[in-house]
């Protein structure tokens, strides 16, 4: 429901759950879109600046192909698989939970 930027395309999304980075048990979130778009890195992070409630939403990183960095535990990436030059974006959203039902969600063990 995000807006995308002025005149930019999304390429592809991915979400996923599951015990993605660090140790011990506990449930992480991650939704990822890639984006093409004409602006620069600032200009985009300047966009999804304004969205933040927090230090985990809305994140944006250059892409430029393959595995995304975000977890430990698992390998993440776009179905969209060609190199990319300048122009590509990921922004991300983590999210977490220390309520009884991530507790008991088996992914996260």
């Amino acid at each position: 429901e995000t807006p995308l930027p002025e005149n930019a395309q999304c390429i592809d999304s991915l979400s996923c759950a599951g015990k993605l980075t660090g140790n011990g048990n506990g449930m992480q979130y991650l939704g990822a879109i890639l984006i093409r778009s004409e602006l620069t890195y600032e200009e985009v992070e300047a966009h999804y600046a304004q969205y933040r409630t927090n230090q985990w939403e809305y994140k944006v990183i250059r892409y430029s192909g393959g595995k995304l960095p975000f977890a430990d535990h698992k390998d993440i990436a776009f179905f969209e698989k060609t190199q990319h030059s300048d122009g590509y974006y990921v922004v991300y959203t983590w999210g977490d939970s220390i309520g009884m039902f991530s507790e008991l969600d088996i992914r996260g063990h």
